[in-house]
């Protein structure tokens, strides 16, 4: 049995395959910097103001800007107005359904971090319905779990 996932039809052995097609390499383009992955981290948390956003991941506010700017910009995140009594109208950021659609990797970076690093993990998610404890897993469309090995790669039509 393999630990890899098996090259299927015309990407076996691998002609015709190049990053340029890569889903995951087209993803790490829009997400891969710390900061944003922290960024949206926060916004799962329901951090939506600029200055909490900054506090929490611990980044300066230029770098903070410009990481919620790409984020804009890609689509995962929105700029919505908001007016506290007294004061000027100000921006905040909610989640798009594209963002919301990261947090099974999200969930799935956590259980990673939790199991392979250091401290084994300072938080965790439970279901709020019955207070088990949360973990990512592949399911096939007809909700079969899977593992590596029974993946086969083929290129989408």
């Amino acid at each position: 049995m393999s630990d890899v996932v098996r090259m299927a039809g015309t990407l076996d052995p691998r002609s015709g395959w190049t990053a340029t097609h890569c889903s995951i390499a087209k993803a790490l383009d829009v997400v891969s910097t710390r900061t944003a992955f922290l960024l949206l981290r926060e916004a799962f948390y329901g951090t939506t103001r600029f200055d909490d956003f900054a506090e929490r991941v611990g980044a300066s506010e230029p770098v903070t800007a410009s990481r919620l700017r790409e984020l804009v910009d890609a689509g995962l995140l929105a700029k919505q107005p908001y007016k506290e009594p007294g004061q000027r109208t100000r921006q905040r950021y909610v989640l798009t359904e594209m963002g919301r659609d990261l947090f099974p990797a999200l969930v799935a970076l956590m259980q990673w971090g939790d199991r392979w690093t250091n401290d084994g993990g300072y938080v965790h998610l439970e279901h709020a319905g019955c207070g088990a404890r949360v973990h990512a897993e592949l399911r096939c469309e007809h909700d079969h779990p899977v593992e590596v090995s029974d993946l086969e790669l083929h290129r989408s039509r």
